[in-house]
């Protein structure tokens, strides 16, 4: 259990031999990076640090996104007596102690507490309902702290006294911020030495840490501290290094470049050419360069209609359930959803004939017929139509045999012509073979 960590000087209390993600842990509000979608100003959370009026909340999200950070953001500023403590070494009696303590400031100082509980998800329920008296009544106000979601790891009833704050991954530039802070930060980074990271490198810590920017500075440290230095005494970090320390190869995409529009058009031409190792393999370069999931999820689900269609109907549910998997489960577990998904749309048969007809029903009405309703199909739920010769000789399909029966639907200027041109693949040749059986489409 840790009271008060930082004592109002937290450069002091840093030593020398500290990870580099430690010492360059941000300091102020001002130095915080990323979360802006909650932190920036002007939003709630920092009007209440700002303030120093922060009641009871949880911060959750990935490891590396600076829930600690901007706990010991608040230590730092706030009047209040702040404790810390973690759910995994931590247990009743440490809560007990900071209780105790907690109604010792408010009733002989008027002093209010702050606990900051680090993977609070960690306890227990009855470790959780220990602290629920306390914060119901105001005597501690509790900061959580979870990868987990809390809706399903934390009690109810403690979860309804705390605001939840949600923290997302950072993006390449946040990171990339960063590692240059570190570099050149002559009192907690690197900048006393003569380093040279260069920009391939750089951009590749920022895109493997995959949004954690404890992992990039990790492995940014590592490469520091095990380059040996040039004839000129600087430490040169290259490409080589940067994927050696962080243990990942580079992979050559661009998100906004070529590379991208290339390799999304092979993985759907993988989909469409039924080669299922090839579409893995696209994808897996996708997820490996970062690629947004719910991006590969989309084009999976147009391919599922454009390039399936009704060769196999179940082709389009296991897209979505796919892309809903992305959204319900998230990376990288969702990989495994999207896996499943793309092997089903290549082994399957394939068809593009709903894509071709609906493109040539839009170009008739664009450019062919004029629209208009055949008197027999228009509206008669409404008085007089009956008068004005609404749907008088409609035939109601499901009054003849096998709910069929023959009777015009285009407009008077398309009778006879044919949008959609069933394949013989999958379930295309059952409903090729119904339209045929009813005259809809021409025996060959």
């Amino acid at each position: 259990m840790q009271e008060n960590f930082f004592n109002r000087n937290y450069e002091g209390q840093i030593a020398d031999n500290a990870p580099l993600a430690v010492r360059m842990r941000p300091r102020t509000l001002e130095e915080f990076v990323g979360q802006q979608h909650i932190i920036g100003k002007g939003k709630l959370l920092y009007r209440l640090i700002s303030a120093d009026k922060l009641s009871s909340v949880v911060f959750y999200g990935p490891p590396g996104t600076g829930k600690t950070s901007l706990a010991k953001i608040i230590a730092n500023r706030t009047n209040a007596a702040f404790y810390e403590l973690n759910a995994v070494t931590s247990g009743k009696k440490e809560i007990t102690e900071v209780l105790d303590k907690a109604k010792d400031n408010l009733g002989v100082y008027n002093k209010k507490s702050i606990l900051f509980i680090d993977e609070l998800h960690r306890f227990n329920k009855a470790q959780q309902d220990a602290l629920l008296p306390s914060v119901e009544k105001g005597l501690i106000t509790l900061i959580g702290a979870t990868t987990e979601n809390p809706y399903f790891e934390i009690n109810s009833p403690l979860l309804s006294r705390s605001t939840i704050f949600e923290f997302e991954n950072l993006t390449t530039e946040d990171i990339r911020r960063v590692i240059i802070r570190a570099i050149d930060d002559r009192e907690r980074g690197y900048g006393v030495m003569k380093i040279k990271c260069d920009e391939d490198a750089l951009e590749h810590f920022a895109e493997v840490a995959n949004g954690d920017v404890r992992r990039a500075l990790n492995a940014l440290e590592l490469g520091i501290l095990t380059v040996d230095k040039d004839a000129a005494g600087i430490i040169h970090i290259d490409l080589e290094t940067a994927q050696e320390c962080i243990q990942q190869r580079a992979v050559q995409y661009d998100k906004n470049g070529d590379n991208h529009y290339d390799t999304i058009s092979a993985f759907i031409k993988s989909i469409r050419g039924s080669d299922p190792d090839a579409a893995l393999y696209w994808m897996a370069k996708m997820i490996t360069a970062g690629e947004d999931p719910k991006f590969i999820a989309r084009r999976i689900v147009i391919s599922a209609s454009e390039d399936i269609g009704n060769a196999e109907p179940m082709a389009l549910p296991v897209a979505m359930a796919a892309a809903d998997a992305v959204q319900f489960i998230g990376m990288p577990e969702a990989r495994i959803n999207l896996a499943q998904a793309v092997v089903f749309l290549a082994c399957a048969p394939k068809s593009n004939a709903s894509y071709l007809a609906v493109d040539a029903a839009i170009a008739a009405v664009k450019h062919a017929s004029n629209s208009n309703v055949p008197p027999h199909l228009q509206d008669t739920h409404y008085t007089g139509s009956k008068k004005m010769g609404r749907g008088l000789t409609y035939q109601y399909p499901h009054n003849y045999p096998e709910h069929f029966v023959a009777q015009q639907y285009l407009p008077d200027d398309l009778v006879g012509t044919h949008f959609y041109e069933p394949t013989e693949m999958g379930y295309e040749q059952k409903m090729k073979d119904y339209l045929k059986k009813n005259e809809i489409i021409k025996n060959d």
